[in-house]
């Protein structure tokens, strides 16, 4: 998601369900600054805890008071009450305020707080949030893993933080030394005062809670970071590689249950009529159960004692279905339809003069065809909620844990205050924990709901299988480009009209009023025109289909600047230029960051200056999204009308880089899901409304042999950094499609590729 920080602004209703609010006027309600409570466990303490917490912990009228006061000073999310944990040993554990499935913010986020705190890197762990007010992101005011803003909307929120918990820690060494804290230093979980005596971190924890947190910190000067900008291994690979890292889907709680949903084959569809008799007969079977869906449809849930006899009891169960009133979608079809559409006025994002183009002494008449995508996630979906005494708790890897929350709540019929939501490490996502609709939290609540009703009172993990979620999921949208550009001899463009036709991601969603202008969703036209300066006529439709559609990693831009870039270097060969110059030339002096990006991409490639192997080609393609911009040149092939791509080299411009090893990380995997969309047999179709793929058979995915080489090098800046989570994918589908057009002389322009 791309969101505009200076106009975003959440409804009234939604802020209020995301904050804990005494009044209507108050901020989100936290523990005043110089009421920070002790918290003994494990031999460690805690730096301050929330008011609900406090009152757990001590039930005196103070207490009372503390939590039901109003916030003095500091709002939750700036103090380091939930972030910041120093045992006895020194062992600090910071909490991250975001979901990481993959991306590294589990590692990122504690670099940048630990480098404010001087901390001890050796002795720093980390740990996941929950729904908690505190853990809002602080551009954007509610829960949310998404838009790649977790570096960049937290960069100075977390050095604060460390900034904080760093001073009254110095604090109250100078209180135990008796000496200005002014002349102590820090350094690797140490105050060091005169003589070079040293307290740790761990000594002053206890006496550092009871003092004042300081609203005003100074921060370093990037110059003097030790941590930060250094190559940094992440905090989780030594469980992800031994194979101890938990992950939603092995939640394990006493009496749970496992339950698995039958879905409609047909989006909206209801249940008819189930025979459960052989389903009820497996062993282990606790209850087979109609359980109300998203999107107003119906599914069957059977719950038992594990996965494997609740998904023997599913597939023996026998449905009739219902999809009588709901429209089954047929992909053949739907590409007629958007074909149609595209020749009707429309919404303009753009309305520039094109009369020119008729004259032009160069013509392109293009269409482009974008297929629905799945997300595809290694690990598959899953929910576990247990219901108890009106109150609940959820545990699951989700990119907006609020949100879900106030959909747990609405389910369950609790008050939203009563739901807790522990956030777990997930395997991937791109986008598809991060519903608005919340489907998956949605039919796991649904199937406690009914289970309690039926006499189960046990906690129940919900369990997706990859066919359940490919099948029956969401999908990034398919869309129709059309182009007809006029041009002249020098590349100069006299006209460009441009059509885009797809499914709105966020009309009819609480982002509408916000990012929805004049019948145009946003997120399908980010990357349009920008950066180059062109006479463009931009008209844009949003047809209503009865498919599921959901932000795919790096959203409107895995269409946008796949057309945009290889309709540039197909205007650079017509007439002659090279299109690494012609690009150059047509950004101008405006966007120095997408000119440095490309240079360096082109440098360190060897581009124009190295032989290429014989039936090789170059390909290049520059993008901005999420605030950064990212330059591929690439090496290709086609043999027996396959294409191959040998070399990527990344040119990436993020501004400051907080971990050189996460860059490359995400840089490499963008590149790769990029990849995925090229390849023959990556693509979801629909035949009278079911989806025709299941899993990896049918739904391709990049192979170890599918891999090139990917090397990647960074923009040096001291500039706060900018997101990285999406920005390494848009520009790698067209430098590919480049490079093939360059070899075959035909341009691509369908994904995945079609040569014949």
């Amino acid at each position: 998601m791309n969101f505009d920080q200076a106009t975003f602004e959440l409804p009234a209703n939604l802020r209020a369900l995301l904050t804990t609010r005494d009044d209507d006027n108050a901020e989100p309600q936290g523990l005043p600054r110089r009421s920070f409570l002790k918290l003994t466990a494990a031999g460690g303490f805690a730096l301050g805890v929330f008011p609900a917490a406090v009152l757990a912990q001590d039930n005196s009228k103070n207490a009372a008071a503390a939590a039901s006061a109003k916030p003095a000073g500091l709002k939750p999310l700036q103090q380091p009450a939930a972030f910041v944990r120093i045992d006895r040993d020194g062992t600090t554990t910071i909490t991250i305020n975001r979901l990481d499935f993959g991306q590294g913010v589990q590692t990122g986020l504690p670099m940048i707080l630990a480098e404010e705190l001087d901390a001890d890197w050796a002795k720093v762990k980390s740990v996941h949030g929950s729904n908690d007010p505190a853990y809002v992101d602080p551009a954007f005011g509610m829960h949310i893993t998404g838009g790649s803003g977790s570096i960049k909307n937290s960069y100075t929120q977390y050095r604060e933080l460390g900034a904080r918990t760093r001073a009254m820690l110095v604090g109250a060494a100078a209180a135990q030394w008796k000496v200005d804290a002014a002349t102590l230093q820090t350094r690797d979980g140490f105050v060091i005062g005169p003589g070079g005596k040293k307290l740790g971190y761990g000594e002053l924890a206890a006496a550092a809670m009871k003092l004042p947190v300081p609203e005003t910190v100074k921060l370093k000067d990037p110059k003097d970071f030790r941590l930060i900008g250094k190559p940094t291994g992440r905090l989780d690979a030594e469980a992800k590689s031994s194979g101890q890292q938990s992950y939603g889907i092995d939640m394990k709680l006493p009496g749970m249950l496992t339950a698995v949903v039958a879905h409609p084959p047909v989006f909206g569809a209801k249940v008819k009529s189930v025979d459960d008799k052989a389903a009820k007969a497996i062993k282990g079977v606790k209850a087979v159960l109609r359980v109300p869906l998203d999107r107003g449809a119906e599914g069957v849930a059977v719950i038992a004692t594990g996965y494997w006899p609740a998904k023997q009891a599913r597939d023996a169960l026998k449905i009739e279905w219902d999809a009588s009133a709901v429209e089954k979608v047929d992909s053949d079809k739907q590409l007629v339809q958007f074909r149609e559409l595209a020749t009707k006025p429309g919404a303009r994002k753009y309305d520039a003069d094109v009369s020119k183009i008729a004259s032009a002494p160069h013509k392109i008449n293009a269409e482009f065809v974008f297929p629905y995508l799945a997300h595809a996630p290694m690990e598959p979906l899953n929910c576990t909620v247990s219901l108890s005494g009106g109150k609940a708790e959820v545990w699951t890897g989700t990119q907006m844990p609020g949100i879900d929350g106030m959909a747990a709540a609405k389910v369950l019929g609790v008050p939203p205050e009563n739901v807790k939501v522990n956030v777990q490490m997930a395997g991937g996502g791109f986008g598809r924990r991060g519903l608005l609709t919340s489907d998956f939290v949605v039919e796991a609540c649904g199937v406690v709901k009914a289970a309690q009703a039926a006499g189960i009172k046990a906690p129940i993990r919900t369990l997706w299988s990859r066919e359940d979620d490919i099948k029956g999921g969401y999908y990034r949208p398919m869309h129709l480009h059309t182009a007809k550009i006029g041009f002249d001899a020098q590349g100069n463009v006299t006209g460009w009209d441009h059509v885009i036709v797809g499914q709105s991601l966020l009309m009819g969603s609480m982002f509408e009023p916000m990012m929805v202008k004049d019948g145009i969703d946003a997120t399908a036209v980010e990357g349009m025109k920008e950066p180059y300066a062109l006479p463009m006529r931009l008209t844009v439709h949003h047809p209503k289909l009865n498919v599921p559609v959901l932000w795919w990693r790096s959203v409107g831009s895995t269409h946008t600047a796949f057309v945009m870039e290889t309709l540039l270097d197909e205007i650079a060969r017509t007439t002659r230029q090279d299109p690494v110059a012609y690009r150059m030339k047509l950004i101008g002096d405006k966007h120095p960051r997408h000119k440095a990006a490309l240079q360096l991409a082109v440098d360190k490639s060897g581009y124009g200056k190295k032989k290429l192997e014989a039936g090789r080609a170059w390909g290049v393609a520059v993008h901005e999204s999420f605030d950064s911009v990212v330059a591929y040149v690439v090496e290709a092939s086609v043999k027996d009308g396959t294409p191959t791509l040998h070399q990527v080299t990344a040119g990436v411009h993020c501004n400051l880089v907080v971990n050189p090893k996460s860059v490359e990380a995400q840089v490499q995997g963008g590149a790769v899901m990029a990849l995925s969309m090229c390849l023959p047999g990556a693509a979801i179709t629909l035949k009278d409304g079911v989806v025709q793929q299941s899993n990896f058979g049918d739904f391709v995915v990049p192979r170890m042999t599918d891999m090139p080489q990917i090397a990647v090098f960074t923009v040096p800046s001291a500039d706060a950094p900018t997101g990285m989570g999406e920005p390494g994918l848009p520009p790698l589908a067209p430098a590919f499609a480049n490079a093939v057009a360059a070899i075959t002389g035909k341009p691509v322009r369908e994904l995945p590729f079609k040569l014949a």
